[in-house]
């Protein structure tokens, strides 16, 4: 599920007009299997084409292994802090939200769990530095996926500077 959450995000990234003028081509240096990140940003870009899948698949432990070789992660761009309400134009963009291992994030996490969970939005937690402390922040949420990822390119994309924060299709809310 990782992978699928990280190239989400990364066909995110893509949707800037700048960006395809500014940046190379995605170039995949580890592919760890997964399922099709696909339904995520299918509609943000209809012109992309679907990438084959690989035909290979990297052998590592477990899920549980490759998921502490992340940690930690440290995004230099967010904080914690109150990000303003904004519109924002993603038609089909599956709702994401940013969270780091603070107690401003695991306050919004509580109190928005419900809601977040029937969106069916995938978490991204931006900020955190071990298994452990990425393993109490989803013992406060069961049944929302949250995965670490670094929200430094989406952060300077979207303009966002602080977290947590819901991302969706028609807008950035805190």
């Amino acid at each position: 599920m990782n992978r699928t959450v990280l190239l989400a995000v990364l066909g995110l990234l893509q949707l800037s007009p700048a960006a395809a003028h500014t940046h190379p081509p995605l170039i995949v240096v580890d592919d760890r299997g997964g399922v099709s990140a696909m339904p995520y940003y299918e509609a943000l870009n209809p012109q992309a084409e679907p990438a084959a899948p690989s035909s290979t698949q990297p052998r590592i432990g477990n899920a549980a292994d490759a998921e502490a070789a992340m940690l930690p992660v440290r995004s230099a761009r967010l904080s914690p802090g109150a990000e303003p309400r904004r519109a924002i134009r993603a038609p089909g963009l599956t709702p994401l939200f940013l969270i780091g291992d603070d107690d401003r994030s695991r306050a919004w996490l509580q109190r928005r769990q419900a809601a977040l969970r029937d969106a069916n939005a995938v978490g991204l937690v931006v900020n955190v530095a071990t298994a452990d402390a990425l393993s109490s922040l989803r013992l406060l949420a069961p049944g929302l996926v949250l995965s670490p990822v670094s929200g430094d390119d989406l952060a300077q994309r979207l303009g966002i500077r602080h977290y947590p924060v819901l991302i969706t299709a028609s807008g950035i809310e805190p």
